[in-house]
């Protein structure tokens, strides 16, 4: 399995199994599954409704927990301090863990000063071996990393080749905080799977376009969780490391980026208010 070092000196797995959007009755099989095709990193949050079941698909596994790697997430609902640590309680609980690998903070909305100052101090007192924080952009993240203790150790960002978030890559690549990808496929947007230039490149390599994606963000340095439901597709998925694209692939890859995301507009008062304001729970 490649890893990759945060900047604490834990070892991550360069890729891992999404369960976003995965029906809370099949999360459970398809975790298993995913654990059975060889992935060892499995990436989960409060809002998903589904820790549960991916806690019951690890400890069903026969695996050892410190072999699997496991993220989830903390919502905006619960960024007051005593929230945080109440939230992280009831995750830990849901997926019967004894400690977390890695906490993300999910949005970067409402106190997520006191979030992350809560977090900080559960990663000191050794019940999440790191934390991080998904869709902050470079001067948020830098703002919170220049007032508190702790530097997150990942930036958990939607990346894909429409949205090759270049600029952030380079700032996390410089401050030693390794960059993820969430939606590596763009959620099927502009009809990736079919575009001409990944279809291409993915015939010279005797490839499927996933793959050639996947392959992209791997040599670009970002961790990927892809997601399925298809047990066909998760070993697909994972089978990345037997090819490397060339620098003129690379190259030709980089001009599809747009700039923005396909999917939805961080800068949207409605969208951000929405997901700002979310209640998960009572």
């Amino acid at each position: 399995m490649q890893t990759v070092t945060l900047n604490n000196g834990v070892k991550m797995p360069a890729i891992g199994f999404g369960v976003f959007q995965i029906p809370v009755e099949d999360t459970e099989r398809i975790v298993s599954e995913a654990l059975e095709t060889g992935y060892r990193m499995i990436d989960t949050a409060a809002s998903y409704f589904n820790e549960e079941q991916v806690g019951n698909a690890i400890r069903r596994s026969g695996l050892k927990r410190e072999d699997i790697f496991v993220t989830t997430k903390l919502w905006v609902q619960d960024y007051e301090y005593d929230d945080t640590l109440r939230a992280f309680d009831r995750s830990m609980k849901l997926l019967g863990l004894d400690y977390l690998d890695l906490y993300l903070l999910h949005k970067p909305y409402g106190n997520y000063y006191a979030a992350w100052r809560a977090a900080e101090r559960l990663y000191k007192e050794g019940r999440i071996r790191a934390i991080g924080v998904t869709s902050f952009s470079n001067e948020r993240l830098q703002d919170l990393f220049l007032h508190n203790e702790v530097k997150p150790a990942v930036n958990q960002l939607e990346t894909h080749p429409f949205f090759q978030q270049q600029e952030a890559n380079a700032f996390l690549q410089r401050e030693g905080i390794q960059h993820e990808a969430w939606a590596p496929f763009a959620e099927g947007q502009n009809d990736i799977f079919h575009n001409p230039l990944l279809k291409a490149i993915a015939e010279r390599h005797g490839k499927t376009v996933g793959q050639v994606v996947l392959r992209w963000l791997n040599q670009r340095n970002v961790v990927i969780i892809p997601k399925t439901v298809r047990k066909e597709r998760m070993a697909e998925n994972f089978n990345i490391f037997d090819f490397t694209l060339t620098d003129e692939e690379m190259r030709s890859i980089a001009t599809l980026d747009t700039g923005k995301s396909p999917i939805y507009d961080d800068m949207d008062l409605q969208t951000t208010k929405f997901i700002g304001t979310l209640k998960i729970h009572n």
